[in-house]
């Protein structure tokens, strides 16, 4: 009985070791965290600050809208 016991469980742990369901899934998940993780340190640490860069093109187009239309920024 007790032999019967340490054999299927024995088994299952093989088994469950084998098993790779779902290992594709996480590993594409580490991937993507890997590659947010480096795009939001080149936008907020890189050479030149494109975050930065950014902020200036937006106030430059805002600055022609208002100028065109007239308006006054809030």
């Amino acid at each position: 009985m007790l032999m019967t016991l340490y054999v299927k469980a024995l088994s299952f742990l093989t088994t469950l070791k084998n098993d790779e369901r779902g290992v594709t899934a996480i590993e594409y998940g580490l991937i993507a965290v890997a590659m947010a993780v480096l795009l939001s340190a080149v936008l907020v640490f890189g050479e030149g600050n494109m975050l930065g860069e950014l902020q200036q093109a937006f106030d430059a187009i805002s600055g022609d809208i208002n100028t065109t239309t007239g308006l006054t920024a809030p």
